[in-house]
């Protein structure tokens, strides 16, 4: 039945994500609530966001609002992830276009080699 639920998708997370998260954290406090969403709709199995061209993966970058600016989508956080496989999401990073303009494709790859060396 199209209705059933699908199997279950598994977000990691990279260093770098977690190291950027905790950092955005102390400068806006209600980062983890922003994001969550989107994470609950990753985990449902939604592939959301705009695809991420010239890293050699499936990576995908989504705008998330900061809700401790005013501004919207716009101005808000950058999540960046790779689809594995449609059942394994990885959280690359995260970063607030406030601070950083972009992150360049060689910096995408570089972070999921990382962590696909610490996994191996």
């Amino acid at each position: 039945m199209p209705n059933e639920p699908a199997e279950p998708v598994q977000v990691e997370y990279t260093q770098e994500f977690k190291r950027n998260l905790r950092a955005l954290a102390k400068k806006y406090r209600h980062i983890r609530s922003d994001v969550q969403p989107v994470i609950g709709r990753l985990q449902a199995g939604e592939v959301i966001g705009n695809q991420v061209r010239g890293t050699r993966y499936t990576i995908f970058k989504v705008r998330v609002q900061n809700s401790d600016i005013q501004k919207g989508k716009r101005s808000g956080y950058r999540l960046i992830y790779q689809l594995k496989r449609p059942t394994s999401i990885i959280l690359v990073t995260i970063f607030s276009k406030l601070d950083q303009a972009d992150v360049s494709t060689e910096k995408i790859r570089l972070i999921i080699k990382e962590f696909d060396e610490h996994f191996a």
